[in-house]
């Protein structure tokens, strides 16, 4: 699928979310297969500036002492996306923080919880294993510490032709 093809399917999916209970899409292809690229085309088609994850979120925890961030995590991170908000539309960048383990979060809950109010669409830091109808979400390698496996309940993948 060319570029524009696959942005054009992109801005449709985006917009026939809107009906589903859990508006959660995640951009999910190979490292530098694009992501980054193709959601800020839909911002700039939206209207919208796409949410820095790591940078924003990254900036106003660097002021909380360590032992204390993962009590203002959750807080910190509403408060930005309703800063970046477009209407119903928030664009996610950069996730790969909320999966620090010493944050104590589950980063895909984390995500579902945000798109049950608006439409979220956000880079997945991970593979998608299997297809997108039968198939696991997975971040970082098996062993490694931050590592996460899920289910796509509640999840629209969209993945990034190579």
């Amino acid at each position: 699928m060319a570029l524009p093809e696959v942005f054009e399917h992109l801005e449709r999916v985006v917009d026939e979310v809107r009906a589903l209970q859990s508006k959660l899409v995640l951009l999910i292809g190979a490292p530098n297969g694009g992501k980054t690229a193709l959601l800020h085309s839909l911002a700039q088609s939206q209207g919208a500036v796409p949410l820095n994850v790591g940078a924003e979120l990254g900036g106003r925890l660097a002021g909380i002492p360590q032992r204390q961030r993962h009590l203002q995590t959750v807080t910190i991170l509403r408060e930005l996306a309703d800063q970046h908000a477009a209407g119903d539309l928030l664009l996610l960048d950069n996730v790969e923080l909320l999966f620090d383990r010493s944050l104590q979060l589950d980063p895909l809950d984390l995500l579902k919880r945000h798109a049950h109010a608006k439409r979220v669409v956000a880079v997945w830091p991970g593979e998608l294993q299997g297809d997108a109808r039968a198939g696991r979400l997975t971040y970082a390698d098996m062993g490694h510490p931050e590592h996460q496996d899920y289910g796509l309940a509640g999840v629209v993948p969209f993945e990034i032709p190579q």
